[in-house]
């Protein structure tokens, strides 16, 4: 999914962009997500920050840990802990290619965004790899180096000599 842009028929509850500058991204994949109903109310109102989370493989099930989505404040004590493992939806071929993706090579599965599709709750997973400091330091070098060049083509739109 393009950041800012939204697919036909998805509605972007909340990305993790800080993933896309921390990791070099490998494979991605969609999941569904098992919540509860005041959750998803939450989410209606794009109260979710995928900061810091990531998922992994338990006893042949995927959860995902650490996404914050934040309890509906309506729902009283029906509400759960906002930061509780919740459960991915994927194929059981899906999380066990996953699983030895993840322990042979040393991946992780990092969630990258979250979005209603057709009305349900999914989680965009990349399988990623961290990026040593030069890399970082490499993004950073060429998104300057765009900026300048847009910063340019622009000038010259505008008359300038």
């Amino acid at each position: 999914m393009a950041q800012g842009a939204e697919k036909a028929g998805r509605k972007l509850i909340a990305s993790n962009r800080k993933a896309r500058f921390l990791y070099e991204i490998l494979d991605r994949m969609e999941a569904g997500i098992a919540l509860h109903g005041p959750e998803v109310k939450s989410l209606r109102a794009g109260r979710a920050n995928l900061a810091d989370s990531y998922a992994h493989v338990r006893r042949g099930e995927l959860f995902l840990v650490n996404a914050h989505i934040s309890p509906y404040e309506e729902a009283g004590r029906e509400n759960k802990d906002p930061r509780r493992e919740r459960k991915l939806l994927l194929h059981r071929s899906e999380i066990a290619r996953l699983s030895g993706e993840v322990t042979e090579r040393g991946l992780t599965l990092i969630p990258l965004s979250l979005y209603f599709k057709d009305g349900r709750v999914k989680v965009e997973l990349a399988l990623v790899r961290g990026k040593k400091i030069h890399d970082k330091r490499e993004a950073i070098r060429r998104r300057e180096e765009d900026r300048e060049v847009q910063r340019a083509i622009r000038g010259r739109g505008r008359g300038g000599t």
